[in-house]
């Protein structure tokens, strides 16, 4: 009895435990449903704070997915587009929330808005917004750009102004050009500057502001410059007249002669250049002694036109000659018969003098040409061009691009230092130059200073040579030779340059090792292998110049991969890369101030390839691009 009496004791025990069990699991499970549901509340109460427009200190906090709600039926709301680690962001925030303050209290309150540009990435694009902080004022819904002053004062005049039920945007200050009247407005302008652009162009929306607000400034002055612009995808006729290949292109224009626009594209800069073009060409010079100190002095060739009057019809052709290449060369003239007689000129004559320090006995101190009512403007230009540096010049960093173009040139780097201290080792080794030079006529010669030139040297594998003189040949195509390092005399730099002219010469070319295996969609180039893929005849070719840093680059990367996936069925395309910063890219064509660059090298056209630029940077725009310019693609475009 007593076993039976402990073994129901048992089952009871254990029957109790499952039950007791069972009802912990219950409540425990009971707990989990209500922790996920309140987990699912916090989350929906997440989302709804997510899309709710916080305010602080006054200040609305907008972000892409509760901006267009908040301004739904708002007549005018200033916005602030801001980073969080911008410095002048922090300064403008105590401003901006009395700002707040001082616009909450008008009557109707005006609502003041901040968005971050970093995380609300969306609205940073549709406002186009480049720096920070960035002001905008939304006038229903469509927005007016704020550059004045950013103070409590200035922004909350200007936001009164734009709220008041009467205000309107002021007209577009940028002429619109069309066929109608492109040809009778450009004709009958002193100076005018033309847009070509297209509209899709990410390139022409970012100018589009800054131009419009120069268009803007240059209309107020007197007399007023206009700025214009034409769509060229419309107004097809006039950007095949006037060249027009890429987007945007600004030309300017003088009484309808057409002229290079080289110059900045942001407010500023176009105000200042065009204020500077609007001017004469060419400045009046009254005093001999005028011409005496640029001579003495100047470390430029000296240009004077000597004529007899404004109504000389040699006056009007050197003015001619001088308006297309005044950023190239500093022109004067004279009506003056003491300057005339210290330049023993008569009227109608063009002198090129050299200044003192670039004299010798191998060339004459001075040239003249004779300007007569059948000379041609370019003829004229060409005599500038022709005579305005001496035997052996100074090469800068300055007048690099003006004066030192022209291929092969001959570079002698050294400390070359005109000041009166330095002057005279200056001019000894210079005149070593000059007795090689006087034999070369073919070539240009010039001296440099080796610190401005640092890179070059390093380039030429001569930053390390231990020689006071080093000598460079940057040769035609974007080929170069180093001179062996030697003790520099005359005869030493004769040789390397009788060597260079027949031919003897190898060139020197930066170039990472050669891929053992190149048989990727993309092919990769050296500078070892340029030659023979890019400039193979044989092939059309597709070319990035990339940096192994830059964002952009790697962006395009997948793109550009599954473009050269493509073409691959192409026999004679070819899609390739260059890393730019580790190799020479040996040829002027290709020149490259940014990256990415692209260019296009036809098969009957290698040294003038196409770039890419203003097209859509995908596979579509790419092929496209492909496909216009092609001259070897096979007829199966379909099954690519």
């Amino acid at each position: 009895m007593r076993k039976v009496a402990l073994l129901l004791l048992l089952l009871l025990g254990v029957a109790h435990f499952v039950t007791v069990s069972r009802c912990d699991d219950e409540v425990t499970d009971d707990k989990l449903e209500t922790e996920e549901e309140e987990d699912s509340d916090d989350e929906d109460d997440d989302d709804d704070d997510d899309t709710e427009v916080k305010e602080e200190n006054g200040v609305f906090v907008l972000k892409d997915n509760n901006f267009d709600t908040f301004m739904e039926g708002k007549d005018t709301v200033l916005i602030e587009f801001y980073a969080p680690w911008c410095g002048h962001c922090k300064q403008f925030a105590p401003e901006y929330e009395k700002i707040a303050q001082t616009l909450k209290e008008n009557d109707p309150p005006i609502p003041v808005a901040k968005v971050d540009a970093t995380e609300a990435s969306g609205l940073g694009t549709r406002f186009e917004v480049s720096g920070y902080p960035t002001i905008k004022i939304l006038k229903n819904g469509e927005p007016i750009e704020y550059d004045g002053e950013r103070t409590e004062t200035a922004i909350v005049a200007r936001v009164k102004e734009v709220a008041h039920p009467d205000w309107k945007p002021p007209p577009e200050a940028t002429l619109v050009l069309t066929n109608d009247n492109f040809d009778e407005t450009v004709n009958n302008a002193d100076i005018i500057l033309v847009e070509f652009y297209a509209p899709w162009c990410g390139h022409c929306k970012s100018l589009a502001p800054e131009y419009e607000k120069a268009a803007q400034e240059l209309s107020q002055r007197s007399p007023p410059i206009p700025l214009a612009k034409v769509d060229a995808t419309v107004e097809n006729d006039i950007a095949t007249r006037f060249e027009v290949t890429g987007y945007p292109t600004l030309k300017i224009f003088r009484r309808g002669k057409m002229f290079d626009y080289n110059g900045p594209r942001e407010k500023h800069g176009i105000v200042e250049y065009m204020g500077e073009q609007a001017g004469p060409p060419s400045k009046q010079v009254q005093a001999a002694k005028q011409v005496q100190e640029l001579i003495k002095d100047g470390d430029d060739a000296v240009i004077v036109g000597v004529f007899s009057g404004e109504q000389d019809a040699a006056y009007e052709i050197y003015i001619e000659a001088c308006n297309a290449l005044r950023e190239d060369f500093a022109f004067r003239h004279t009506f003056s018969s003491e300057v005339a007689k210290l330049l023993k000129a008569s009227p109608g004559q063009v002198v090129i003098v050299q200044p003192e320090r670039f004299r010798s006995k191998y060339e004459p101190s001075s040239r003249s040409l004779t300007v007569q009512d059948s000379t041609a403007v370019s003829e004229v230009q060409e005599f500038f061009r022709k005579h305005v540096i001496p035997l052996v010049g100074h090469r800068k960093p300055s007048n690099d691009a003006k004066r030192y173009t022209k291929r092969p040139l001959v570079v002698v780097y050294y400390g070359v230092d005109f000041s009166f201290d330095y002057r005279k080792a200056t001019q000894f080794w210079r005149s070593k130059v000059l007795a090689v030079a006087k034999d070369f006529p073919e070539y240009t010669f010039a001296i440099a200073d080796e610190e401005d030139y640092a890179e070059e040297l390093k380039g030429l594998g001569l930053s390390d040579s231990g020689e006071d003189v080093n000598v460079g040949i940057q040769g035609e195509g974007g080929k170069k030779y180093a001179m062996d390092p030697d003790e520099f005399d005359s005869e030493v730099l004769r040789d390397f340059v009788m060597a260079f002219k027949k031919g003897k010469l190898k060139p020197i070319i930066k170039s990472q090792p050669v891929p053992k295996n190149n048989k990727g969609p993309v092919k990769v180039v050296v500078g070892k292998t340029f030659e023979d893929i890019v400039m193979d005849t044989q092939n059309d070719v597709l070319i990035e110049f990339y940096a192994p840093w830059c964002g952009h680059c790697k962006k395009l990367d997948p793109e550009y991969i599954a473009l050269g996936k493509k073409f691959k069925a192409e026999k004679n395309l070819v899609i390739a890369k260059m890393d730019a910063t580790a190799n020479d890219v040996p040829y002027d064509g290709y020149k490259v101030e940014g990256f990415p660059t692209i260019y296009f090298a036809p098969s009957n056209s290698k040294q003038s390839p196409i770039k890419f630029e203003g097209g859509d940077r995908t596979v579509d725009g790419f092929s496209k691009f492909i496909e216009q310019h092609a001259t070897k693609l096979s007829q199966q475009r379909d099954e690519l």
